[in-house]
C-alpha cells in the first residue's frame, strides 16, 4: 500500500461506505447544531429572533440546530449574527472568535472529501518537547478517511499519528518501511504483548511490550534473533499503541 494514496485503504462494500458517509453527515448536522444552540444560549437569543435576524424562516433555523441539516448557505449569516465564525460552528476551530482566520484550502478540501490529515511522524531522538507532537520531528501528512478512522481511535482522530517501521527487529509483523499508525491516547499498558511505540532513554521503538511480575517491563521483538529489553517504568516512556499496520505489496 502507498502512503500517498491512503485514501484507496478504505473499504470497498458499498453498503459499508454509505453508512460511514451517513454516519459522517449526521455527526456534521450534529455539531453545527449544538453549536448554534450554545451561542443562542450565552446571548439569550431565541431561534425566532436569530430567524429574523438572518432573514430566514424559524425552522430553517430549527433544522439546523436538531441536526436535520449539516449546513446552510446562510450559515456566514448565522455566525455573524452569533457573533461567531462559520468554521467554529461546523466544528473546524475551536476559534470561535468572530474574526478568526478561515481554514486553509487544504483543510476545506479534506472536509469536503471526508478525509483527516494524519501527521507523520520521525520516531527517532527525541527532541524533549515535552508532547509527541513537540518531541518528535513532523516529516508530513497522510490522508486518512475519516469514517474508516474512527474504527481505529479510541478517542480523538487527533491523537493519531503514522511513523514507518525501521530496520528487522520485528520482522515479520513488521517489515522494514511498513506505515504504523499509532494512538497516543493509549499510554496505559494494561494487556499484555501488545505492539506499543516506546522510548527507551532518548531512542524510539516499536516492541511488544509484556509487563513483569515485579513490575518492570520487557521490550521483545519479533524477531527471534533480537534478544529483549528488561526495563523498569522509569527508563520507558510509552508513546503510544500501534493500532494498525500497512504495507506495499
Amino acid at each position: 500500500m502507498n502512503a500517498t494514496n491512503s485514501y484507496s485503504y478504505t473499504h470497498c462494500n458499498r453498503e459499508t461506505d454509505m453508512a460511514g458517509y451517513r454516519a459522517s453527515y449526521n455527526e456534521r448536522a450534529m455539531r453545527v447544531g449544538e453549536r448554534i444552540e450554545q451561542r443562542l444560549a450565552e446571548l439569550g437569543m431565541s431561534q425566532a429572533e436569530l430567524a429574523r435576524r438572518v432573514k430566514v424562516s424559524q425552522p430553517t433555523i430549527n433544522a439546523l440546530v436538531h441536526g436535520d441539516s449539516a449546513s446552510s448557505k446562510h450559515l456566514h449569516r448565522i455566525a455573524a449574527e452569533l457573533e461567531t465564525n462559520p468554521a467554529w460552528l461546523a466544528g473546524e476551530t475551536e476559534d470561535m472568535s468572530a474574526n478568526a482566520p478561515a481554514p486553509s484550502a487544504m483543510d476545506a478540501l479534506a472536509d469536503k472529501l471526508d478525509l483527516q490529515m494524519v501527521p507523520e511522524l520521525e520516531l527517532g531522538y527525541s527532541m524533549g518537547g515535552g508532547t509527541v507532537f513537540a518531541s518528535y520531528e513532523q516529516k508530513g501528512i497522510v490522508p486518512f478517511q475519516r469514517s474508516w478512522l474512527r474504527s481505529m481511535a479510541k478517542d480523538a482522530l487527533a491523537d493519531l499519528f503514522v511513523a514507518r517501521g525501521e530496520g528487522d527487529s520485528m520482522q515479520p509483523t513488521l517489515l522494514d518501511g511498513d506505515i504504523v499508525l499509532i494512538d497516543s491516547s493509549q499510554r496505559n499498558i494494561g494487556s499484555q504483548d501488545r505492539i506499543w511505540a516506546v522510548s527507551y532513554g532518548d531512542l524510539a521503538m516499536i516492541k511488544r511490550v509484556r509487563r513483569q511480575p515485579g513490575g518492570s517491563y520487557l521490550l521483545m521483538s519479533d524477531n527471534p534473533a533480537v534478544t529483549p529489553i528488561e526495563c523498569v517504568d522509569e527508563e520507558m516512556h510509552v508513546i503510544g499503541r500501534v493500532v494498525w499496520i500497512g504495507r506495499r505489496m
